[in-house]
């Protein structure tokens, strides 16, 4: 986002975060609501364009919003959109985005509360890894002929009693309303949300083996050191990689494996 979208994102979290520190806030139920207007609004283009119209007022526009979901969502979830709609967005989709961002962030302060937030990142990798590794499974979760209510049913099936009631929505609602994202990407944009509610960065590391307890911790306490913030680490097993460890953090890559070492030296003997 650029310019005035940007500004008023910023500003949206911060409303948010000032939700989460109320009590009796149901974080859960608000992000049921925002999702359903995300909804609406996905698939209403003249909506998206009268809420963010810039010759209306912001006042104007928060009166519209308002009567057009009287009695359709909480207080809270009113306030929170009003405030929205009375900002400045540079782009129509920008404020959907947002409010997208919204609904996944109070699924996230939810498992927060509950001390559950690394449990999810965890999960939601998971989950990734077995999509990415299941082409049929893939393709049933993307393929928009294949009813929402049957996808449903395939991550409840897949993800019962492994996964947290939050992990478990959070999948069925990108799977049934993806919003051009595929489904790789939107469990990826998850897992940074859920870094960003501690402040922390995510590593993707490559091992033939799995690390042990100790190997986690020294892993994260260098990089966090070379990064300065806290690393939250998700490993893959991959046996080509032979031995030594593969990092992504970002655009940056931290290669360090015994494939990779071969491969350079051949290219050395070869030149």
């Amino acid at each position: 986002m650029q310019g005035a979208s940007r500004e008023s994102l910023a500003a949206a979290r911060e409303r948010l975060d000032a939700l989460a520190t109320a009590t009796g806030t149901d974080m859960v139920a608000l992000a049921q609501e925002l999702h359903s207007v995300v909804i609406l609004l996905d698939k209403t283009v003249s909506l998206r364009r009268v809420l963010t119209d810039s010759t209306r007022s912001g006042e104007a526009r928060a009166a519209f919003l308002a009567e057009l979901l009287s009695g359709q969502i909480s207080g809270t979830a009113a306030d929170l959109l009003g405030g929205l709609v009375r900002t400045r967005w540079s782009r129509p989709t920008d404020l959907v985005d947002t409010i997208a961002e919204l609904s996944v962030s109070a699924e996230l302060i939810a498992a927060e509360r509950d001390g559950r937030l690394d449990e999810l990142e965890d999960e939601l990798f998971r989950f990734g890894r077995i999509v990415a590794g299941e082409r049929e499974l893939r393709s049933t979760l993307t393929d928009p002929g294949v009813a929402n209510e049957r996808k449903a049913e395939l991550v409840s099936g897949l993800l019962e009693g492994r996964a947290q009631p939050v992990t478990r929505r959070l999948v069925a609602r990108l799977v049934a309303h993806p919003r051009s994202r595929n489904l790789e990407h939107g469990l990826e944009s998850y897992a940074r949300l859920a870094a960003d509610r501690r402040r922390r960065m995510v590593a993707l590391v490559t091992v033939a083996l799995p690390l042990t307890e100790e190997q986690r911790t020294r892993l994260a306490a260098a990089l966090g050191r070379m990064y300065g913030r806290e690393i939250h680490l998700n490993v893959e097993i991959d046996a080509d990689v032979i031995g030594g460890v593969r990092v992504e953090i970002g655009d940056d890559v931290i290669d360090g494996t015994v494939t990779t070492r071969l491969e350079e030296a051949g290219r050395r003997l070869a030149g």
